[in-house]
């Protein structure tokens, strides 16, 4: 296969411009609202207002965690000389893990408005997310960025700008950390679990897959492999999301309190 050369932006309208990444963000908060609602009927404890709040908020952790977390954790030299390239969302540039700890920053807030516990909102939420990551990897695809290394492999894809085959890593972190993980939250979610459970299992999957893609992603040039001469930063920030995920379910098993 041969990578197609995609104009990231999607619309030039003269005096302002909008970009394929800014929209991959854009379906991805609508994903997540429309999955809230329906998840919202489903348990029957959760009103228009507060799905509504809980986008807000959650998108706000998002995109501010997420760029936040990429300047310290993968641009921190570039971002101490230069802190306005915060700004530069249109570029690329957003860490999952980032997005994550201001999502979760965001839910803190989210709760003290509703009087929610905090699993309580992390258990709804948890469902809601990967295919906002699907999304968001697609954006990375579309800027051409976060490619895979060089191979040979059938599952390659040429690069005419580079002339070398590369993996298309932000395909297969579309697939797994947004299709597979949506379905397996999905279906596990369908039923009655013990409280806790759902974020535990998100923790688990996505730490897993993110570690695995981690292998045939070339780490970014900044950081390079940070030991071992093949741990990146990405598996490092994973490790700690499987080992709580692990602990998280067998806590949620051992008091079986169901959401």
């Amino acid at each position: 296969m041969t990578y197609p050369i995609i104009n990231p932006i999607a619309l030039d309208l003269g005096f302002v411009q909008i970009y394929w990444y800014g929209l991959m963000y854009l379906m991805a908060f609508l994903a997540a609202y429309l999955l809230a609602n329906y998840r919202a009927k489903q348990l029957n404890n959760w009103h228009t207002q507060q799905i509504e709040d809980l986008i807000f908020y959650g998108a706000i952790g998002v995109v501010a965690g997420g760029r936040l977390g990429y300047m310290l954790f993968y641009n921190l030299p570039n971002f101490l000389s230069d802190p306005l390239l915060i700004f530069a969302i249109q570029e690329g540039g957003m860490s999952f893990h980032g997005g994550f700890l201001g999502v979760l920053l965001a839910m803190v807030l989210f709760n003290r408005k509703y009087n929610k516990t905090f699993f309580t909102t992390m258990d709804f939420v948890a469902p809601l997310v990967p295919l906002g990551l699907g999304f968001g990897r697609l954006g990375n695809f579309i800027n051409s960025e976060l490619w895979g290394k060089i191979t040979t492999s059938p599952f390659g894809m040429y690069i005419e700008q580079q002339g070398v085959s590369r993996y298309p890593s932000q395909l297969f972190e579309a697939f797994l950390e947004g299709l597979i993980l949506f379905i397996i939250l999905w279906v596990f979610s369908n039923k009655l679990r013990p409280s806790i459970s759902i974020s535990a299992l998100f923790l688990i999957f996505y730490g897993l897959f993110r570690f695995i893609i981690e292998f045939v992603r070339v780490p970014d040039v900044q950081l390079g492999y940070l030991t071992f001469g093949w741990l990146t930063m990405g598996q490092l920030l994973s490790l700690p999301m499987i080992a709580f995920g692990i602990m998280l379910l067998r806590k949620a098993y051992l008091k079986k309190e169901v959401m």
